[in-house]
């Protein structure tokens, strides 16, 4: 090829491709330079105008929302009666074009074991508690926090704010927190892992006397006790939350503020996005009929926009499981 191209200019290009028996399109071809065209993506009917992304970007980091998730973003602005976009365009807008999502752990793998097996279809039928750690100014000093909360409703029943991990006051709170919450014999369950405080006689007797049974994990498999975990990671993620406390009262009333909001404010993504509080009491079904009702107006005003379907509010939840055994072969076969 590189010879034809040589002898070309003294015998023409017809010649030359003749005499080294060149197809000449092959010539063209090869010696002329390819420039790549850019396929522009085109722009879908149905998407957000540049205002609208804009609009919602702006929400997303306003001073209001700036230190929440879309997931809550999303729920907060329907019980206002307002519908910009789905969940998933948010995170589309912060991640393709801005990268603002992330994610803010280490992935571990854990080894498999035979797991607990709990199942809750209403509050006050299974509890959840644990307890951990907060940082004290003081070197190697800490503030014990003991929670317990409703898995099916994520409500957080009782908590206490201890100077020590202590047998006694694990069986004050939970003695506490089920007269509080009116609990009869062999309704409840209550559900921990391997601490010493909970795997202490003391507390063992206590639940015996209030026809409570007691479950724990399987040592050290955290995903046993996957609400309290959970529960705790939103606790420490918060963006109010201090690297120390420095004093017990501190840790008090922050813990007091916290729950409060954690309990009557925060759209749980677990719980079809309502409060806990609202599950927890009976107020979730009249939540989700007014977002289905706000997202069939959005609708309307709009039908191509969601491909013909009228959308609909997350789902709330039918039961919660600890450990949700796998559906056997046989039983697929018969359904």
């Amino acid at each position: 090829m590189n010879a034809a191209l040589e002898l070309s200019p003294d015998t023409g290009k017809k010649s030359s491709c003749s005499a080294f028996d060149i197809p000449r399109a092959s010539f063209y071809r090869f010696h002329t330079p390819r420039i790549p065209v850019k396929k522009q993506q085109p722009i879908s009917h149905i998407s957000l105008s540049g205002d609208e992304q804009q609009t919602v970007l702006d929400l997303l980091h306003s001073e209001k929302y700036q230190d929440k998730a879309p997931y809550q973003i999303y729920a907060s602005l329907l019980d206002d009666g307002i519908y910009h976009c789905s969940i998933r365009t948010m995170y589309r807008l912060l991640e393709k074009e801005h990268g603002f999502v992330k994610e803010r752990r280490r992935q571990v793998a854990r080894p498999h074991y035979e797991k607990p097996e709990l199942l809750a279809t209403a509050a006050k039928q299974v509890w959840s508690w644990d307890i951990t750690k907060l940082k004290s100014v003081t070197k190697w000093t800490y503030f014990y926090l003991y929670v317990i909360m409703d898995i099916f409703s994520r409500y957080v029943v009782g908590w206490m704010v201890a100077h020590r991990e202590k047998t006694a006051l694990a069986q004050r709170l939970i003695k506490e927190t089920c007269q509080k919450q009116k609990i009869e014999p062999n309704q409840l369950g209550l559900h921990a892992d391997r601490g010493p405080s909970m795997k202490s006689k003391g507390v063992a007797h206590l639940l015996v006397d209030l026809g409570v049974t007691k479950t724990h994990s399987r040592p050290h498999v955290s995903n046993d006790n996957p609400y309290s975990e959970a529960q705790f990671k939103t606790l420490k993620y918060c963006p109010k939350f201090p690297n120390n406390f420095g004093s017990i009262q501190d840790a008090r009333l922050f813990c007091q503020d916290f729950f409060g909001y954690y309990n009557k404010e925060h759209r749980h993504s677990g719980i079809g996005l309502v409060t806990p509080e609202q599950l927890h009491y009976g107020l979730a079904q009249e939540v989700y009929d007014q977002r289905c009702v706000i997202l069939k107006n959005a609708f309307e005003k709009n039908p191509a926009r969601f491909r013909g379907k009228t959308p609909q509010p997350p789902e709330l939840p039918e039961a919660a499981w600890i450990n949700k055994p796998k559906q056997k072969e046989s039983e697929m076969i018969r359904a």
